[in-house]
């Protein structure tokens, strides 16, 4: 079993050259828009699972998740043989590519802190000119010292 530091500098490996592929050697305009986002090597050096994530061809534009899916799918055999060759490893690891949903989480994340402030500037809108229920000091007043004591 190799040692963690070798397997994440095997990834960051890994995740420059699949990058690179797919901007230079891989001519699938599927591909076009998709990034790289982290890769995981097993202990073993056996497996490495590929994090992506595709943009559309416009802000409003809904990105193709699965035309990118496919094209990574048939790229695969082309992309193991570049990392085999680039890495120099005895083996080299298979290559398992997997949508990454931390910007999705983000985003989502980002809008539920939204609501929150929007809650908050509400409450913070109807307590402005509240009165208190009660009296106004609620607390008991101390006991005057009596003139026998």
């Amino acid at each position: 079993m190799a040692d963690q530091a070798r397997a994440r500098k095997l990834a960051k490996r890994i995740s420059q050259i699949v990058a690179s592929a797919l901007e230079h050697e891989v001519k699938d305009p599927r591909l076009a828009r998709v990034t790289i986002t982290d890769t995981r090597v097993t202990g073993d050096l056996h497996d490495a699972t590929v994090y992506y994530t595709v943009l559309g061809e416009k802000l409003d534009a809904e990105p193709d998740f699965a035309g990118a899916a496919a094209a990574l799918e048939k790229a695969k055999g082309v992309l193991r043989t570049m990392v085999g060759q680039q890495t120099g490893v005895r083996f080299t690891p298979t290559l398992a590519f997997v949508t990454d949903t931390v910007p999705d989480e983000a985003r989502r994340m980002d809008e539920l802190l939204a609501r929150a402030r929007e809650a908050d500037a509400e409450v913070a809108r109807i307590a402005h000119g509240a009165e208190p229920a009660g009296e106004a000091d609620p607390y008991k007043p101390p006991r005057e010292a009596d003139e026998a004591d």
